[in-house]
């Protein structure tokens, strides 16, 4: 009853906690969703005002500039006596021959369009842009506050083709008066594509269609080579724009949106586009069209919605793992108090076990080694006795009793050679260490190595730049180091190169500084089913080994601090490491 009560009295606690918890995550996470929206809206709008408001002041700048550049040349051709002379005396061919070169230099290097010489009646007497039409009356606004005012006066005005134009119009003072009135102008289409590149927005110049008329408006398409639709929108008509098309979405409702002073975002596509819009005024004040200002802001909202999403998911983790917490820490601590007795019970008993089956596995070892010397020893006795038996019946015939003797040495070589193998085994216990240059013990092994070795391996030696001393046991490293070479040796077919390297390595355990020292043959490799197998004492793949030679390698390994490691190479072959702690490199840490 008791345990049955403890066990409900944390569920009642976690619901209690859970619920309110959930409430209040979700109301933080949707306040923070919503404030990021709206600062994400105020950012975008507030960067849109500011390109708006650069617009305005680039046109207004370059207008000004290109005003003051026709000024100049207006200035400059008044001060030509002979244009002068020519315009005074309505010589229309003197003033193509005086005024042409200039007018062509001009629309060449300056986007000049539009040269006029007009009568003080304002009748057309040269346009040089047009020389075949001249005669009609000039009526435009700048030309009319010209004449009423007596004073330059420059604007934009809309062309009967569609085209925008800022024009300057200047009186020209003789000595006897007025002699009539030079026009100067440059269409603006361009004007929107070096906004585009200062600003990184799109634009397009949208006319009302009152000012126009379709016929004369298709036909200026035609004669400067554009494209257009006349019925995109209802009631306005694009005469420039920076972009190959329109966007789609782009509508009458838009634009109305847009002119009452909003800004619009809509997707294109795979885009994202935020529009505002200037007013367009001719130079008569009136508002004959607009400016859209576009800008692509695909990129911009990606990176908030990856930010935000990010974020979201951060602080709903955040917010489970919280959650989560609250949920096991009461059972934790009910369930600790609870365990504690019975670990203590648990652990006393562990540890007798523990010692039980230490015991047990070293008799068992003790075992397996005297089983294993046995048979070591039994095989080669046994043959002894059999030969001397044959040796006491056939004592008659010496060869015989000679080659029975022989075989009967072998065998007792072979016991003896087992033994002190097993005397090396028992004395590698015993090592004393001392700063040893590494390089210099590798150099040594396989130079005995090359010696010893009946099948002269070749071995290569790859050794670091830098000096490797370690405090090491020389002897037991040299003996170690030959028994590798010895296997590899065994290993290698069609006489591979044996390669031992020395590198800088951490232990791949506790990740300590030290050194590792490798030796790679170029055999089979290893079969998978024994590589758990051959560190164990007797454990052997050939019928001549002992099966000592890498249990004392990794013995040596372990003396010093170490750790020896066995893998196959994907290009064949197998790579035994012997691992080796840097003691001075540990002390400095």
């Amino acid at each position: 009853m008791k345990s049955a009560s403890l066990g409900k009295k944390p569920r009642r606690v976690k619901a209690a906690f859970i619920g309110p918890f959930a409430i209040v995550l979700t109301f933080i996470l949707g306040a923070f969703a919503a404030t990021a929206y709206f600062v994400e809206v105020q950012v975008r709008d507030r960067d849109l005002a500011e390109r708006m408001t650069a617009v305005e002041k680039l046109v207004d700048q370059k207008l000004g500039k290109d005003t003051n550049l026709m000024q100049a040349v207006l200035r400059t051709m008044m001060d030509n006596r002979a244009i002068e002379v020519a315009f005074a005396s309505l010589d229309r061919e003197a003033l193509i021959r005086e005024a042409g070169p200039l007018f062509e230099t001009l629309r060449a290097d300056h986007r000049i369009t539009h040269l006029y010489f007009n009568g003080p009646d304002l009748v057309n007497l040269l346009r040089l842009h047009s020389p075949g039409e001249f005669g009609d009356l000039i009526n435009r606004s700048t030309m009319t506050k010209a004449r009423d005012q007596g004073k330059s006066m420059h604007g934009l005005e809309l062309g009967p083709l569609g085209t925008l134009t800022l024009r300057l119009v200047t009186p020209w003072r003789g000595r006897n008066g007025i002699l009539g009135y030079l026009e100067i102008g440059e269409e603006i289409e361009y004007l929107v594509e070096e906004i585009r590149d200062s600003l990184s927005v799109d634009l397009f110049v949208l006319v009302d269609k009152h000012f126009l008329l379709p016929q004369q408006w298709h036909q200026g398409l035609a004669l400067l080579n554009r494209q257009g639709n006349w019925d995109r929108f209802g009631s306005h008509v694009t005469v420039a724009q920076t972009t190959r098309q329109v966007p789609s979405a782009l509508n009458d409702s838009i634009l109305a949106s847009l002119r009452a002073g909003g800004t619009e975002v809509f997707k294109d596509g795979n885009r994202v586009l935020h529009l505002a819009m200037l007013p367009l005024d001719d130079a008569g004040g009136r508002r004959i069209g607009d400016l859209v200002v576009m800008r692509d802001i695909t990129a911009l909202q990606k990176t908030f919605q990856k930010s935000v999403t990010a974020v979201s998911l951060l602080s709903l983790l955040s917010g489970a793992g919280v959650l989560g917490l609250f949920y096991f820490a009461l059972d934790r601590v009910e369930r600790d108090y609870q365990r504690q007795h019975d670990l203590e019970h648990q652990l006393l008993r562990l540890g007798t076990e523990h010692q039980r089956i230490l015991q047990i596995e070293k008799l068992s070892a003790l075992g397996t080694m005297v089983g294993e010397i046995a048979h070591q020893l039994n095989n080669p006795l046994v043959g002894v006795v059999n030969l001397a038996q044959l040796a006491a019946r056939e004592a008659d015939d010496p060869a015989r009793t000679r080659e029975l003797l022989t075989e009967i040495h072998r065998a007792g070589e072979d016991c003896h050679a087992f033994i002190q193998s097993m005397l090396r085994f028992s004395k590698v216990s015993g090592f004393e260490s001392m700063p040893t240059p590494m390089t210099q013990v590798i150099e040594e092994t396989v130079l005995l190595f090359r010696q010893t070795e009946s099948r002269h391996c070749p071995v290569e030696i790859r050794l670091p730049e830098q000096p490797a001393v370690l405090t090491v046991d020389p002897i037991l490293i040299r003996h170690a180091l030959f028994n590798l070479l010895l296997n590899a040796a065994q290993a290698s077919v069609d006489e591979g190169v044996i390669v031992i390297a020395l590198d800088r390595a951490a232990s791949p355990d506790s990740g300590a500084p030290g050194w590792e020292i490798s030796v790679t043959d170029h055999g089979k490799g290893i079969d998978p089913d024994v590589m758990d197998k051959i560190f164990l004492p007797f454990f052997t793949t050939r019928s001549d080994g002992t099966g000592l030679g890498l249990p004392v390698v990794q013995h040596v390994a372990l003396l010093h601090g170490g750790t020896v490691t066995a893998s196959n190479q994907p290009d064949g072959g197998t790579k035994f490491a012997i691992w080796l702690p840097d003691r001075e490199q540990i002390g400095s840490n």
